[in-house]
């Protein structure tokens, strides 16, 4: 009796860690929630330059001809630790663009904006997902510069024009955590990177969405769902 009674506690303890995993997963799932309603900009704001923002078919829409400065559609909210997925794609390839986060603002009611960025990119070039620095440092990942960084560089390249779709809708996810930021794109981890730079590590800010300041700009996004860590 013994016996039988141990063998059926081994049986059963999986089913309970299983079922307590299921549970976990559910509610780490049920706190992710959108930042945009799907039909109206409400909790959104326009800083910057010249560029505009609309909403059409369920997507946010930024788009301009001769924009002036870079222009940014960001949330009032502000977010620390987060995972963050949306989806984004280029009607035509004739400007480029990025969203920002944990992004900040200089004074005044149209300040400047300036930290990180997820970059979508519209060229060749591939860089779509890697982590830029606006109005900052500059590119944190890969390292723009450098002639030891230009192995680096070309492969992530390489993988960029490999995984990301010109024409087509592309799923990127970042996730911040401290001062750990990793980004993904269509399921393709693109950066893994620890910000040691006291000065500059930016633990919490908001989002925006960029229109690229040049001769034209047309992009989207949608299904925009954070899940704060």
């Amino acid at each position: 009796m013994k016996f039988t009674t141990l063998a059926l506690a081994l049986v059963c303890a999986p089913l309970v860690a299983c079922a307590a995993d299921e549970t976990k997963t559910t509610q780490e799932e049920s706190k992710a929630v959108p930042i945009f309603d799907g039909k109206t900009l409400n909790g959104w704001k326009k800083v910057g330059g010249t560029g505009e923002f609309k909403v059409e078919d369920g997507c946010i829409v930024g788009f301009g001809k001769n924009v002036r400065g870079n222009t940014f559609l960001r949330t009032v909210k502000e977010y620390g630790d987060f995972e963050f997925t949306y989806e984004f794609k280029f009607d035509d390839l004739t400007g480029n663009s990025g969203l920002m986060f944990r992004a900040q603002q200089k004074s005044g009611e149209n300040g400047r904006v300036f930290g990180y960025q997820c970059e979508g990119d519209n060229t060749k070039r591939g860089w779509s997902a890697g982590l830029f620095d606006e109005a900052r440092r500059g590119w944190l990942f890969p390292v723009k510069n450098g002639d030891e960084h230009k192995f680096h560089r070309e492969w992530f390249s390489a993988e960029g024009n490999r995984v990301f779709k010109f024409d087509g809708w592309n799923t990127f996810k970042i996730r911040c955590k401290g001062n750990h930021i990793q980004t993904w794109l269509n399921g393709v981890k693109r950066v893994d990177f620890v910000d040691t730079d006291k000065e500059n590590d930016t633990r919490k800010g908001f989002f925006g969405l960029q229109v690229h300041g040049g001769k034209s700009c047309n992009v989207r996004w949608r299904n925009l769902v954070i899940r704060e860590l």
